[in-house]
């Protein structure tokens, strides 16, 4: 069987760069307690290496205020967050380790700064995601969310209102694409900023070609993990047989038996020695 690997799978620069943040942090140095906002990325086995530094997760911002008192420093994760956790880090005098990806840290500016030109803020993203609700709150709350065609369909704005529309990092463009055109043929005062970034539009264009030329497609990443669930959505719609899979242990769920190729590839959030497990398991080693 062969076996062809993406070229892009695996952490993107944001993700590994926030990676390297976390791992390199001198726990001995470090303000202590030290707590992250949520997981660092969407993966279950980059996480438990997080917390066996001794860092303890924090759900939500919520959590963060209400636990001030034992905060010495706070993890800003790849996904970025509002302005208020800094706002709030910095009246209690604690630490921030930004870890923001810096695409997702231009995507909260734009918000701002258009919102400042008195623009309504559209996001085209998945409602509720940890980048979104972030990209939001710079932009100063209250933003449209464009998750689905029923979204896009349902939405009504003042024909003289300007609109920007802005897209979570992660988000499949021909869904960004479609919701751009749509807008601008029915208003007027539309701005389409491209926000996706160069990574994920690569991850794209290359699972398409690849679900067309392999009899079967194996996606890696956490069921939590936006990405990598687009990516996997991007492939079945052109081959059926794409498969989800978490790990090395998934495959045996999975009948390959007689398949001449096989196409693998990663979300952004997936590290390398789990990549390194399901090929080799494909390909008998393990």
């Amino acid at each position: 069987m062969k076996i062809t690997l993406s070229q892009y799978a695996g952490f993107c620069d944001g993700v590994k760069r926030a990676y390297e943040m976390v791992a390199a942090l001198d726990m001995e140095h470090v303000k202590r307690p030290v707590f992250i906002l949520g997981t660092l990325v969407h993966n279950p086995s980059v996480n438990e290496k997080i917390e066996a530094k001794g860092i303890e997760k924090i759900e939500g911002e919520k959590f963060f205020a209400a636990r001030s008192s034992e905060i010495g420093t706070i993890i800003i994760t790849a996904h970025g967050t509002g302005p208020d956790v800094y706002a709030h880090a910095e009246k209690i005098g604690a630490e921030v380790v930004d870890a923001t990806c810096p695409k997702v840290i231009k995507v909260q500016r734009l918000a701002k700064i258009y919102r400042k030109r008195g623009y309504r803020i559209v996001i085209v993203g998945d409602r509720g995601h940890k980048e979104v609700r972030g990209i939001d709150d710079w932009g100063g709350g209250g933003a449209v969310i464009i998750s689905d065609e029923n979204d896009l369909k349902s939405m009504k704005f003042d024909p003289e209102e300007k609109i920007a529309v802005l897209a979570q990092t992660t988000q499949n463009e021909d869904f960004f694409r479609s919701v751009g055109a749509y807008l601008k043929e029915k208003y007027s005062a539309v701005e389409i900023l491209a926000t996706t970034c160069h990574t994920t539009h690569e991850r794209q264009i290359e699972i398409r070609k690849l679900a067309g030329e392999n009899g079967a497609v194996l996606v890696i990443g956490s069921d939590t993990s936006a990405n990598s669930k687009r990516l996997f959505e991007i492939a079945r719609e052109i081959n059926p047989r794409t498969y989800f899979v978490e790990s090395a242990d998934d495959i045996k769920n999975i009948d390959l038996a007689g398949m001449e190729s096989v196409a693998v590839t990663a979300g952004a959030s997936t590290p390398e020695w789990i990549i390194e497990e399901v090929v080799k398991c494909l390909a008998g080693d393990i």
